[in-house]
Order: structure tokens, then sequence, then C-alpha cells
């Protein structure tokens, strides 16, 4: 049995995004956006569901913009255009549900420029189903 106190789990990470687990159908990674920082404009082919544990952000998903604050849940449909910005002083810290996988099981990226450029060389590719 995997077990995680999620909430406490995401706030100890400093790393942009942290692959938690990995299984066949769905993903869980948590996330921590710095001050003034972003995810970035995305689309997945896959659902996510963001739950923010702590900080003040901003989610912009199709068009519609809404303000996000510890213990909301925003839900991405696969193929939306989507972005999360940290509007706060503290990190944006939020876990998040990919069904299926989006990235590689494991992955550790510390900032977004490091996400951005693995992404970028293809080495954040999620287990083949």
């Amino acid at each position: 049995m995997e077990h995680y106190t999620i909430a406490t789990d995401a706030e100890k990470s400093p790393d942009f995004r942290r692959v938690l687990w990995t299984g066949k159908h769905t993903q869980l990674v948590v996330m921590t956006i710095p001050p003034g920082g972003e995810i970035g404009s995305e689309v997945h082919e896959v659902d996510q569901i963001l739950t923010f544990v702590s900080g003040v952000g901003e989610a912009r998903v199709s068009g519609e913009t809404r303000r996000v604050v510890a213990g909301d849940l925003v839900v991405v449909p696969a193929g939306r255009t989507h972005n999360f910005t940290n509007e706060g002083p503290n990190p944006l810290v939020l876990y998040t549900v990919y069904g299926p996988p989006e990235h590689a099981d494991g992955a550790v990226h510390r900032t977004k420029e490091e996400a951005d450029r693995i992404e970028e060389a293809g080495g954040d590719e999620p287990p083949a189903s």
C-alpha cells in the first residue's frame, strides 16, 4: 500500500515537480511554484486534477480565470489550454493527479527551467501503457 500525508509531503518538497507515484492509469505529482513563477501555458492529452495546499495563485483554463488558495481543486480536462501562476509572496504548493500518467516515473525537476529542458530533450516521457 502506498500512503501519503499528501499536504505535508507536498509542503516538504522544494522541487518544481516531483512524481510521487505512477500507476497504470494515474500518476500523483507534487509541485512547488515560487513567488512570481508559473507552470507555463500548456495542453495535455490526459486529464489533470490539481489540489492546492498553500499559497495564492491564479488558474487559467480555456480562457477562464479564477483565484486559487489552499483547499481549492481545479479540473483540467484533456485538450484544454491551462496555466497556473503564483500570485503571492510564498510558494504555491499543490498536488496533482494525471490520468493516465503524464511524466516519467520518479521524475524530479528542481526548477521549471530544468523541467522545460528535460521535456524538450524528450527525457520526461510517461511509461508505456
